[in-house]
């Protein structure tokens, strides 16, 4: 496979970008190489600068759950910039965003635009610090909630893929008022609580994490732990940013059947283009400027192109509610496919899947926490990768990455993946 050409950018890119890349996780650190060049996108597939075709199953990180460059999203866009770009003004396609993520997802009453996944589930700790009157927060370890200080206590994701589980720069301040607590582990939420009484604001997760690969809270863990919540008033959030319209019309919360207080959304709901939101009860909302005192804004927040494009996919999934069921036989046409390879070849490796959400990890199963998922084998998930792409098969460049499927995956591509995966496992197993 030539990649010259990406091996040239990123060469140059080194020289202007740090990293060569405009986030981590794109440099292909924990996976050994350079990065691709992607040229152009459309459907399940995208070509590199090289000319290079691919099966894409990252989707941008989630976003794409039509697959790329779908024509109800590109025409809704090419209408949209006949109007302009962007106003800092109110537009009435934001009211419409407004009710539709009100519709789709029951416990958000008002929602906040925002420009990123960062911005909103920063901004909803603040609202829940603000509307509580209290500053300390609790965060599970191996969930990731974006790049804000008080959130870079142990990541996961790309800070945990390079290995940094602190990031210099954040300081002990806002370290203090992060709590750590274990995923599916309800006893560990509990003794924070009892040493921090009537300190904690909120308590924020990933209700399906998938940024330690993908792993869903067990039931009786997130059913405490809204009870919790309720007798403790705290707070909490779900930061549905990659599940939020993935898993379901009202994401990971309709699955699990539990309403949070706050919900952080993005990816899906800009359609491609970058956008965030936080969003849920009327009384905790209405503490947001201008209706209340905690301060948050934006100068390009509620984008008409981002709300536009939003907007198309969010109506398509209202109009077309079969899309999670196509999603559903695809992903586990994949999955079934991904376990009959390991049965063939005597392997053993992990597999987890909610809905499109798959990951598979290098070790023996069960993966159900962040202490379990980094015993997967790194290295060799680094040449699985690699063997992968060579076949024309894009995976995360990450072990504790989602791999995401979308509805424009065919059958066809679904069995040169799985066919794939055979043949790269054979080859590591071969070494």
């Amino acid at each position: 496979m030539n990649t010259s050409k990406s091996n040239k950018l990123f060469e140059e890119a080194q020289k202007y970008i740090p990293g060569g890349v405009n986030s981590p996780v794109r440099a292909f650190k924990s996976v050994g190489g350079n990065p691709v060049f992607i040229f152009r996108g459309e459907g399940s597939k995208f070509i590199d600068v090289d000319g290079n075709e691919y099966i894409d199953y990252i989707g941008s990180w989630g976003p794409h759950l039509f697959g790329h460059n779908p024509p109800f999203i590109k025409k809704t866009l090419l209408e949209a910039i006949e109007n302009g770009t962007s106003f800092g003004t109110p537009t009435e396609l934001e009211v419409e965003m407004a009710k539709i993520i009100t519709q789709l997802v029951p416990s958000v009453e008002m929602v906040r635009m925002v420009n990123s996944g960062t911005e909103a589930t920063m901004s909803a700790v603040r609202a829940a610090r603000g509307y509580t009157g209290k500053e300390k927060f609790i965060k599970f370890e191996g969930c990731y909630h974006g790049h804000s200080d008080y959130f870079l206590i142990k990541a996961g994701s790309g800070a945990l893929t390079l290995g940094v589980p602190t990031s210099p720069g954040v300081t002990e301040g806002n370290a203090a008022d992060t709590l750590l607590a274990d995923y599916n582990d309800i006893d560990s939420v509990k003794n924070l609580i009892t040493k921090n009484k009537n300190e904690i604001a909120a308590i924020i997760i990933e209700p399906i994490a998938g940024n330690m690969g993908v792993i869903k809270t067990k039931d009786k863990f997130i059913k405490e732990l809204r009870t919790i919540c309720d007798e403790e008033k705290i707070v909490l959030i779900f930061d549905e940013v990659m599940t939020g319209f993935r898993v379901a019309p009202g994401g990971a919360q309709e699955i699990l059947g539990i309403k949070p207080d706050l919900s952080t959304f993005g990816k899906i709901i800009g359609g491609g283009l970058p956008v965030g939101a936080f969003g849920g009860k009327r009384e905790i909302m209405e503490t947001i400027a201008p209706s209340g005192p905690v301060y948050q804004a934006g100068t390009l927040s509620g984008n008409p192109l981002a709300m536009a494009a939003g907007f198309a996919a969010l109506n398509h999934i209202k109009d077309n509610p079969g899309v999670y069921k196509i999603l559903e036989e695809k992903s586990a046409y994949l999955e079934k496919g991904f376990k009959q390879n390991l049965k063939e070849l005597g392997r053993t490796f992990a597999i987890n899947r909610v809905g499109s959400m798959m990951c598979m990890f290098f070790i023996e199963g069960p993966v159900v926490d962040f202490k379990t998922a980094v015993k997967s084998d790194t290295e060799l998930y680094g040449k699985y990768f690699h063997e992968m792409l060579k076949r024309g098969i894009y995976l995360a460049p990450a072990q504790f990455e989602a791999l995401f499927v979308s509805t424009s995956h065919s059958t066809a591509d679904l069995d040169k993946t799985i066919l794939a995966h055979k043949e790269s496992l054979k080859t590591l197993i071969r070494n």
